[in-house]
């Protein structure tokens, strides 16, 4: 009986020990590719950015006071500029303004009396100057002002007591929608401690770094559009907003900020991560003999300041890493003056998620 299982375990063993491990298929990567120096169908050069609002704030009362309006699920809700958005008891500054109110009419009646007292004096003076002094006369005429001048502070106090009684009001500076909470209602909170956040969202901005080498053909745009990773079937118009006039100190490029209003049918968050396309006024690749390659061909990974493309083995159909040297801006594309020759496959989509060697197989396949 031992022996016969015996026999079963080294059967056992032994098939485990012949079965093979199943072989792992080897990932081919669809890619988009053109010919370099062919027609590329694009326009200019992209770099990428990610988006911002125009307007985001953190918003703070100006005055101490416990909250009694601020609602729970505020965050996602639209204001108007000029709607409250929250507010503490104002019962404390309605005191403030009543009494110095109180204290500017006590004050304004002292002046009518001090200006009645004043103009008594100067006129037993001018009928009679042995009746009273000229000193007299002087002393009347300043206690006169003294009160006009207690008036003008006390007026200054109400206008303060107002203000700060408008100031228990939490308001939208603009247009835009609550996007944190950061204290609850019914809490005290402090003058300039953060209560919410609000973020503009009628208009877009997108930040791209350029490479000192190109900024200087920024203002020679004369259009400039912008596609999201996200959303890449939408091309969004958009304006130069900003051009940064310094430049990083490890990558040497420049920021500048595109602005565009938000397409109806999508919504585009702060942070998206998209790509700015420029397109120059004048046509330099006119001259037929520049060799251009594709503006989403060329890329420029975040921590080296050299630009590079992936080019295509078709033998092999593998993809490997090459440096080019880039000169100007084209209408369909960049010109390249270094480390491509006519005729050769470049990537055109997904340029920063591949890697060396990687195998591929091209979809423009009516181009192959």
């Amino acid at each position: 009986m031992i022996r016969l299982m015996s026999m079963g375990v080294l059967v056992a063993v032994l098939t485990v020990a012949c079965s093979k491990a199943p072989e792992q298929k080897e990932v081919i990567r669809p890619v988009f590719a053109v010919q370099v120096g062919t027609d590329t169908g694009q326009s200019g050069r992209s770099f990428p950015g990610r988006a911002r609002a125009n307007q985001e704030v953190d918003l703070s009362l100006r005055v101490s006071g416990p909250l009694i309006e601020l609602p729970n699920d505020i965050v996602g809700r639209a204001y108007k500029k000029g709607e409250v958005i929250a507010r503490i008891d104002p019962r404390d500054y309605e005191v403030q303004l009543q009494d110095v109110e109180g204290k500017l009419e006590r004050s304004r009646s002292a002046v009518k009396r001090a200006q009645g007292e004043y103009q008594r004096e100067q006129n037993i003076y001018k009928q009679d100057a042995g009746a009273t002094s000229k000193t007299a006369v002087d002393r009347k005429r300043d206690q006169r002002d003294q009160a006009a001048g207690e008036v003008k502070s006390l007026e200054a106090s109400v206008q303060a007591a107002k203000d700060n009684l408008d100031y228990s009001n939490l308001k939208a500076p603009f247009d835009g929608v609550v996007t944190a909470k950061y204290v609850d209602n019914f809490q005290d909170v402090r003058a300039k401690q953060k209560v919410v956040r609000l973020l503009d969202r009628s208009r877009i901005q997108i930040v791209a770094d350029i490479p000192e080498t190109l900024i200087s053909l920024v203002p020679e745009m004369e259009e400039f559009w912008v596609i999201f990773d996200a959303f890449p079937g939408h091309k969004i118009s958009a304006e130069l907003f900003e051009v940064g006039t310094e430049a990083s100190l490890t990558t040497r490029t420049y920021p500048v900020t595109l602005i565009m209003d938000p397409p109806d049918d999508i919504e585009i968050l702060a942070g998206m991560a998209g790509r700015a396309y420029g397109r120059r006024k004048a046509d330099v690749s006119a001259d037929s003999s520049a060799l251009l390659a594709p503006s989403s061909a060329v890329f420029t990974p975040d921590d080296e300041k050299q630009s590079y493309v992936w080019v295509i083995d078709k033998d092999s159909a593998t993809v490997a890493r090459r440096e080019v040297t880039l000169g100007e801006l084209a209408g369909k594309g960049i010109v390249v003056t270094n480390g491509l020759k006519a005729g050769e496959w470049v990537a055109t989509a997904g340029v920063h998620s591949l890697k060396e060697g990687q195998k591929i197989r091209i979809l423009d396949s009516g181009r192959e």
